[in-house]
């Protein structure tokens, strides 16, 4: 950065009293801080990367204390970057301010397919770190597999599953995926079926798959337990609401079975617990019965989770989990968004397949288009429904789909103080227009900021930390309360 761009962020420091996820403050009045390590981890490992600014004390309620040294800090710091590996390459700026120095390190975001970048002191595990908030959070060990799993490649889809026997798969759905597999493929159908088997990954060096368990087993969760679906229904808005008799679940069902089976489960238990109502459609004046959401978004939301979720060892103890609120339902899928994909291009541009073999095979089985057209089908039949826009959230190991039933045309004031308050809430922590854009789950950048920031401005719900330069990309949105 220029040093005009780094007085500008001492001036926005003073303003905002607080650190962001691309931002660290560092005094360094008495010497060079021993430890970057977790930081240069974390704003590496971050997609957008980040700034170190040292010269501010935070426990002095970020006094400008300036940096005891600008030339050592700057050897201090590229020594500890060559610490870590891959090794960091921090662009440096100095300043001078009122007889003070400070000093910023430009971390720059690394390549997904060369992190976590980690402290070599520590090893890859333990010198992994990830940005949470403002802070600087140790990796799991899943998270550090995952990147792992990208860079390689791995298909933990076709692992073979060690007790898994032919016997135990349902040999009329294995047959009926066979037929369906040899229309229109005579050269495919001209080999023997176990050597199908093989090319097609139901067995490797003569073992069960992974795959192969989850869509033919008679029942998968003999090997794999809590690769299933917990299904809950919740008396309010939050998780530890209670109903009038003091009960926390109204429903509670853990669904089990193959891939197929356990969708249509799904299906049954959020079926039963929707409303349904009869509404007069403004387009042919007829009488419709309507649920509280579209069944059709329901499935693909709950299919995409089946067929997208992390099959490794590291999660085959975590099950997805459906939970219905009293104002929206809530898909939580183990493992986040895989590879380069990004939430705000999500439906928009073809990922990277986790599980590439369980997605063919029900495509085969006419379960699934295999087309990446799940999420557009989504947000097109939630729209159709007046409903809100699907809420995606890629956290921790984790990725959630939220899907409220309050619209424009019914319950819209308390769809606005809902999104407001959970806006206010996201914006605790200053935020860049992308990042509300991204939490939002919209494409439109600008169309985020106008439609939902904009009018919480205007209210003094919601400040800018440069409100007398509105446009300035370098603005951050954040709220006191």
């Amino acid at each position: 950065m220029t040093t005009e761009e780094l007085l500008e962020k001492l001036e926005l420091i003073q303003k905002l009293k607080c650190e962001t996820s691309t931002l660290e403050i560092k005094s360094a009045e008495k010497g060079c801080p021993k430890h970057l390590y977790d930081s240069l981890s974390s704003l590496s490992n971050h997609d957008e990367g980040g700034i170190i600014i040292f010269g501010v004390d935070e426990s002095q309620n970020y006094k400008e204390v300036g940096v005891y040294d600008p030339q050592d800090i700057q050897k201090k710091i590229n020594e500890q970057c060559l610490q870590m590996e891959p090794v960091v390459r921090p662009l440096i700026t100095v300043v001078e301010k009122n007889g003070k120095f400070f000093v910023s390190a430009e971390i720059p975001s690394a390549d997904i397919t060369d992190r976590p970048v980690f402290y070599k002191g520590k090893g890859r595990v333990k010198g992994s770190f990830t940005r949470v908030g403002d802070s600087d959070e140790p990796m799991t060990e899943y998270e550090v597999y995952s990147y792992e799993a990208y860079r390689k490649k791995y298909q933990d889809d076709v692992r073979v599953v060690d007790r898994a026997s032919f016997a135990s798969l349902n040999q009329g759905l294995l047959s009926e995926y066979l037929r369906l597999l040899k229309i229109g493929k005579p050269r495919l159908a001209a080999i023997e079926d176990n050597e199908i088997y093989e090319l097609m990954s139901i067995k490797r060096d003569n073992e069960i798959t992974l795959s192969a368990v989850m869509n033919f087993s008679l029942y998968p969760q003999v090997f794999f337990p809590q690769l299933c679906i917990t299904a809950i229904v919740v008396p309010g808005r939050d998780i530890g609401a209670v109903g009038s008799q003091g009960e926390r679940f109204l429903d509670n069902l853990r669904i089990e079975g193959n891939i197929q089976e356990m969708l249509e489960g799904a299906l049954q238990f959020i079926s039963k617990n929707m409303r349904t109502k009869t509404i007069i459609n403004p387009n042919t004046g007829k009488r419709e019965d309507r649920t509280d959401y579209p069944i059709t978004a329901i499935r693909e939301t709950v299919l995409n989770a089946l067929v997208h979720r992390d099959y490794s060892i590291y999660t085959e103890g975590m099950p997805i989990q459906i939970i219905m609120f009293e104002d929206r339902i809530e898909i939580r899928n183990p493992g986040g968004i895989y590879g380069r994909m990004r939430v705000d291009q999500l439906g928009k541009v073809q990922p990277d397949t986790r599980n590439p073999v369980i997605a063919s095979e029900l495509e085969v089985l006419k379960i699934t288009e295999n087309r990446y057209s799940g999420i557009p089908t989504i947000r097109r039949t939630m729209m159709e429904y007046d409903l809100p826009q699907p809420e995606f959230c890629d956290e921790r190991g984790s990725f959630i789909v939220k899907l409220y039933k309050y619209g424009e045309k019914a319950s819209v004031d308390d769809a606005d103080e809902i999104e407001n308050n959970d806006l206010i809430v996201f914006c605790r922590t200053p935020r860049t227009r992308k990042e509300i854009c991204e939490y939002l789950g919209l494409s439109s950048v600008t169309y985020a900021i106008q439609t939902y920031i904009m009018p919480l401005v205007e209210q003094g719900l919601i400040k800018m930390s440069m409100p007398d330069k509105p446009k300035s990309p370098k603005q951050l949105f954040y709220s006191d309360n």
